[in-house]
C-alpha cells in the first residue's frame, strides 16, 4: 500500500518518545501505529475521545495524532481537555478540503494537522519534526523583550513575570520574534524558519500569529508588538527602549 518507513536520521531511539493514536478507523489506527513503532516510538491507541482522555491520565504522552472526527467527544474537545491537564503537542487529522475544521483544530492549539487520506510516512515525518522543535536546541539563553522572557532550555515563557500557556508553536514563534527584532518577515519565511517546513497551508501561520498576540498583546485588536507589515507578513517590534538582549 504504501511504501516502507525510510528513517531520516532525526527519529528518537525506541522507546524514548511515547506517541497517543486517537482514531475511531480501525485500519488507519493500525497502519499509523505501525509506521510510529517501526520509526522507534513507544505508542498507544484509543478509539474515543474518553479513552484517549484516560490513556493520555495514566501514561503522559510526548506527542498525540488526533482525528478530528470522533464519535461523542470530538477531537477538538479532547484537545482542550488534554490542554486543560498540561502541555502537549498534537498532531490533528482532518477530511480533506474541510479548511474550517482545520483552523478549528489549531485555534484550540494544535501544532500540525494532516488532511485524509494521508501518507503515513508523512505523518511519521510530522510526529518527527513537531518532537524535534520540543527539544532544546544549541542556544538555549534566555532572550527578553517589551517584559516578555523566553527560557529555551526551561521552554518557559512569560509576560511581565507571569507565566504565559504557549503551545509548542506558539513558544518557538515568539522565541524567534524576540530574537529577530525590528524585521519584517514573510509568512513562508516564518513557516521555514519556525516550523521547518518548505511548504505548507499558510493559513497555520496566520492562526498562530493571531493567538500569540491574545496572549502577549496589551489590546489585540490593535498590536503593538506584532506588527502587520502589508503586503510582506509580519514584524516584531519591542519598545525602543528594550531591544531584544540577552537575559
Amino acid at each position: 500500500m504504501q511504501q516502507p518507513y525510510e528513517p531520516t536520521g532525526a527519529a528518537p531511539s525506541p522507546g524514548t518518545a511515547r506517541v497517543l493514536v486517537v482514531d475511531d478507523a480501525p485500519t488507519v489506527a493500525e497502519v499509523v501505529t505501525g509506521y510510529l513503532e517501526r520509526a522507534g516510538y513507544v505508542v498507544d491507541r484509543a478509539g474515543d475521545g474518553p479513552a484517549a482522555l484516560a490513556l493520555a491520565a495514566a501514561h503522559r504522552p510526548d506527542l498525540v495524532v488526533l482525528d478530528l472526527m470522533l464519535p461523542g467527544m470530538d477531537g477538538l474537545e479532547v484537545c482542550r481537555r488534554m490542554r486543560a491537564r498540561g502541555p502537549v503537542p498534537v498532531i490533528m487529522l482532518t477530511a480533506r478540503g474541510d479548511e474550517e475544521d482545520r483552523i478549528l483544530g489549531l485555534e484550540v492549539g494544535a501544532d500540525d494537522y494532516v488532511t485524509k487520506p494521508f501518507s503515513p510516512r508523512e505523518l511519521v515525518l510530522r510526529v518527527e519534526s513537531v518532537l524535534r522543535r520540543t527539544r532544546p536546541g544549541t542556544d538555549r539563553h534566555p532572550v527578553c523583550a517589551a517584559g516578555l522572557t523566553v527560557d529555551p532550555a526551561a521552554r518557559r515563557a512569560t509576560r511581565d513575570g507571569a507565566e504565559l500557556g504557549l503551545t509548542l508553536r506558539e513558544f518557538d514563534l515568539l522565541a524567534f520574534f524576540l530574537r529577530n527584532p525590528g524585521r519584517a518577515y514573510t509568512r513562508e519565511d516564518l513557516m521555514r524558519e519556525v516550523w521547518g517546513w518548505e511548504f505548507g497551508d499558510l493559513s497555520t501561520v496566520t492562526v498562530h500569529i493571531r493567538r500569540l498576540r491574545g496572549k502577549i498583546e496589551s489590546d489585540p485588536a490593535s498590536p503593538r508588538l506584532i506588527q502587520t507589515v502589508w503586503g510582506v507578513g509580519y514584524r516584531f517590534d519591542p519598545d525602543t527602549t528594550s531591544e531584544a538582549r540577552e537575559a
